[in-house]
């Protein structure tokens, strides 16, 4: 049975956030490449919540796409440093 995200009520997702102590660059990057990727419905949702944690509790505005590429960045060094014992081995034997 798949794992009930609880989404953020109405309060949560709009209450204003603290201004970032002086201009913070946004990091966007131009991409010349793209991938289509499928998630579920729960993934889809605890990825938008994630975004609006940032946003909310740590002032980061950033959006999904810049998510999944830290996410991807992470497993990749992660697995170049720990090999066998990556996370994401660990993750994709179990599938």
């Amino acid at each position: 049975m798949p794992r009930r995200v609880a989404l953020p009520g109405a309060q949560e997702l709009f209450r204003p956030t603290e201004p970032a102590v002086g201009p913070r660059p946004s990091g966007r990057v131009k991409h010349d490449e793209k991938i289509t990727v499928y998630v579920s419905a729960d993934e889809l949702v605890a990825l938008e919540q994630a975004r609006l944690t940032l946003r909310a509790r740590h002032g980061i505005a950033v959006d999904r796409g810049r998510i999944v590429r830290a996410a991807v960045a992470l497993a990749v060094a992660d697995l170049d440093e720990s090999g066998e014992d990556s996370d994401l081995i660990r993750q994709l034997d179990q599938s």
